[in-house]
């Protein structure tokens, strides 16, 4: 099964991004806007992905968001993957966030 892929560039403003990582993670440093729905609890947080609209799938370095992107697309959902992840995202200057006063970083 193929599915869409995009340059962390090319994520449009205001789009949803969901953030796939761990908790850990998530807490080092992620995208300000992202919401955070980690793969391993995908299933049971279903009810929190909007029902409409395109999903952009991101993880640290494009793996897991890849497999999530082929799982919700099989199930219904419209969503892309963010190629090269949380990583690329960084390299590309894109804004970070971290809870609290730390500096954000990619775990």
């Amino acid at each position: 099964m193929t599915f869409e892929s995009v340059d962390p560039t090319e994520v449009p403003e205001g789009a949803h991004l969901i953030d796939v990582r761990e908790q850990s993670e998530w807490d080092a440093g992620h995208a300000p806007t992202a919401q955070h729905l980690p793969a391993s609890s995908l299933i049971e947080r279903m009810g929190e992905l909007p029902e409409e609209g395109d999903l952009y799938i991101v993880c640290r370095g494009g793996g897991r968001s890849a497999q999530v992107t082929q799982w919700l697309n099989g199930n219904g959902y419209d969503a892309i993957n963010v190629r090269g992840g949380m990583g690329a995202w960084s390299e590309a200057g894109l804004p970070l966030t971290a809870d609290g006063d730390a500096e954000p970083y990619i775990l």
